[in-house]
């Protein structure tokens, strides 16, 4: 059962990082990587609102399983994220590059621990 969850978590997840991905670089028409970025930063936001569930002792293991591990493992990437960078400097877009590292690090960062606080706040 638990397979079945991560697997339906997983699916939708990719989906939507997918169609985020599509709709985010058609708006912003940039070769910033913006679409990553977005999925990355919600993610983030999810995964700690979860954890500040999880410290409050409410978490069950089907909800981590479906939403945690599937649905933010196929919504946000790691790998997309290290080939983009590495796209933007063979294509010379250095700042970019450099950009989309600190950007990504320290907006996951930010939004986990906001994830966290809401989370904190809310079941406290």
């Amino acid at each position: 059962m638990t397979v079945l969850l991560v697997a339906l978590g997983s699916a939708a997840g990719s989906i939507l990082r997918y169609l985020t991905d599509l709709r985010v670089q058609a708006w912003r028409k940039s070769p910033f990587p913006f679409g990553t970025l977005t999925v990355n930063v919600v993610g983030s936001f999810i995964l700690g609102f979860l954890s500040g569930w999880l410290l409050r002792g409410a978490e069950p293991s089907s909800v981590r399983a479906l939403v945690a591990v599937g649905f933010c493992g196929g919504l946000t990437t790691f790998s997309t994220f290290g080939y983009e960078t590495v796209r933007l400097f063979s294509e010379k877009a250095r700042r970019y590059a450099v950009l989309n590292v600190l950007v990504t690090v320290v907006a996951g960062l930010v939004s986990g621990t906001l994830g966290l606080l809401f989370a904190t706040a809310v079941f406290a």
